[in-house]
């Protein structure tokens, strides 16, 4: 027996019909005030693009036709004007409607004849299950022969198969219509607004949206890894009271975590950029070990007393501003220079970036190494850090640096031409070049940005420390960085990932490390934690592209 709260298409049809007339009387007042006005202005504005763009005019007779259209729009702002009150008023007549009605008298009907039809699909699965079921036990019982029970049992697993498929794409269709219900609201709006909607509209669809596509095995492989280790996160804060007295989740230890990330998220923003590329930087930590000696060495509090060459170099004739501003410079200059190397024989000759960067990496190690002859140059005048990193009362401002340079690289990977071809050369160089993007100097260009990255993170660095630079300071921090972005989602695949996932990366080991340093854990112990965590993020980005392959 049917369920009488089924609709039928033809009394769902009845249902919206008033509510359309209503609308739809409204639409066509609006539509006829807007005929001179609004549709008016947007013709208009259309003709000057095109006419600007059509090279088949002369220079006379493309400006003859936009002044005339021009003059034209005046006229049509103007009716534009006179009617925008009347079409306000109209607006907000349908939508006051919409709000009374389209709820009451349509959607939670629709609603309820979908949660039935849902109830009476899964019943009827059921019952198909079960019938299956007993079809396939009787004929098992009929059966001696091997092959035959086997022949059986594929068949018997093929229609359970295609019960379910059918089941599926029923559940589906009702999903549809539910969902296409709750759009043609704002279908309705959207003609009397012409696609403006208020935030709370946009809101509100955006929450439906997601609802419709949402789906549990997909947000589990998106979320899963930041779901375990927000989980461990709240072990970790519940254990080390018990352990070690003292509680793990204060101000004090969470500003101790953003500043140690702040240096070493100018880091993992310049690897993104290379891994956007699907390539990567190994020698990020040796580029850091580099930027530190460097940096000490012009910052350093007194004649330094380790030389480069054999040289000892003396900047304290220099202001200590000065100073500072230069070892800036200096370490920006060193580090574009090296990641410009390894850009080069990556684009020019297709250098797997492994190898360019991996012998830039043994390059710079053993250059400083040599040069200084592994000294650690001690501590950088005391004066400077608190001059560009100064703290406001317990706020280090260092932070801020980080800020900026997210908004920055943000910018570029999103607002310009080259973070677009960017995008566009890591998901496909072979399209990207077709279509006219250099494909070598969107690459050099990466590892150009990238250098100006990592000499700004090893400055900070440096200020941070107040000093202490060695040829071997900054080990394993490329392997930090790029874990920060596998982690944060941007794939080795090439052309995904975003500045959030980057930045929350970050977040994730800088945290990992403090609270297990905290706790006490061993600092061998810590890689392996990191090395599962990578290894998880990894898996999950490789099973996403398999399922999109």
């Amino acid at each position: 027996m049917a369920n009488n709260k089924i609709l039928s298409v033809e009394e769902e049809a009845k249902l919206i019909e008033p509510i359309e007339e209503y609308v739809q009387k409204i639409q066509s007042q609006i539509d006829e005030l807007r005929a001179n006005g609004t549709d008016k202005v947007l013709s208009l504005r259309n003709t000057i693009a095109v006419t600007k763009a059509d090279k088949n005019f002369d220079k006379e007779e493309r400006a003859d036709i936009i002044a005339k259209a021009k003059a034209e729009m005046v006229k049509a702002k103007e009716v534009e004007a006179s009617n925008k009150d009347k079409v306000a008023s109209l607006v907000a007549d349908a939508e006051s409607y919409l709000k009374a009605h389209f709820e009451s008298e349509y959607y939670s009907k629709v609603a309820a004849s979908c949660d039935a039809e849902k109830v009476e699909a899964l019943d009827a699965y059921d019952r198909q299950v079960a019938k299956i079921k007993t079809e396939h036990e009787q004929a098992l019982a009929k059966l001696s022969d091997a092959q035959e029970i086997k022949d059986e049992k594929y068949v018997f697993k093929n229609k359970l198969f295609d019960a379910k498929m059918s089941c599926d794409s029923k559940l589906q269709l009702i999903k549809d219509r539910r969902h296409d219900a709750f759009a043609y609201q704002y279908h309705l709006i959207d003609l009397l607004r012409m696609s403006k909607f208020t935030p709370a509209q946009k809101r509100k669809q955006r929450w439906e949206n997601y609802k419709y596509t949402f789906n549990v095995g997909q947000f589990f492989m998106k979320n899963g890894l930041y779901i375990v280790i927000l989980l461990i996160f709240i072990g970790l804060c519940i254990i080390t009271p018990l352990v070690k007295h003292t509680p793990l989740l204060t101000v004090a230890n969470v500003l101790n975590i953003l500043q140690q990330a702040s240096p070493r998220m100018f880091l993992a923003l310049g690897v993104a950029g290379l891994i956007l590329l699907t390539g990567t930087d190994l020698s990020v930590g040796r580029q850091v070990g580099m930027g530190m000696v460097t940096a000490t060495i012009i910052m350093h509090q007194g004649i330094n007393t380790g030389g480069v060459f054999g040289h000892i170099f003396d900047f304290t004739g220099l202001p200590v501003a000065g100073r500072a501003v230069l070892a800036l410079i200096v370490c920006v200059i060193l580090s574009t220079v090296f990641a410009t190397i390894a850009g080069f024989f990556m684009a020019r000759f297709k250098m797997h970036p492994f190898i360019s960067t991996m012998a830039n990496m043994l390059i710079i190690f053993g250059l400083v190494t040599y040069a200084t002859k592994g000294v650690s140059f001690g501590a950088i005048e005391a004066t400077i850090p608190s001059m560009f990193i100064p703290k406001w009362g317990s706020f280090p401002t260092i932070i801020i640096w980080a800020v900026v340079a997210v908004v920055v690289v943000w910018f570029i990977w999103n607002k310009t031409t080259f973070g677009k071809n960017l995008y566009a050369v890591g998901g496909n160089p072979e399209a990207a070049s077709v279509s006219g993007i250099s494909v070598f100097w969107v690459t050099l260009s990466a590892f150009i940005l990238a250098g100006i990255l990592y000499g700004f993170g090893s400055w900070l660095e440096c200020l941070r420390m107040v000093g202490s630079g060695s040829a071997a300071y900054g080990q394993g921090w490329d392997m930090d960085a790029i874990a920060a972005c596998v982690v944060g989602g941007v794939s080795f695949t090439g052309g995904i990932g975003k500045i959030s996932g980057v930045v929350t990366g970050v977040m994730i080991f800088t945290a990992l490390t403090y609270s297990l340093t905290v706790l006490g854990i061993d600092t061998n112990l810590q890689f392996i934690f990191e090395g599962i965590i990578i290894l998880s993020a990894v898996t999950l980005d490789c099973l996403k592209y398999v399922q999109k392959k």
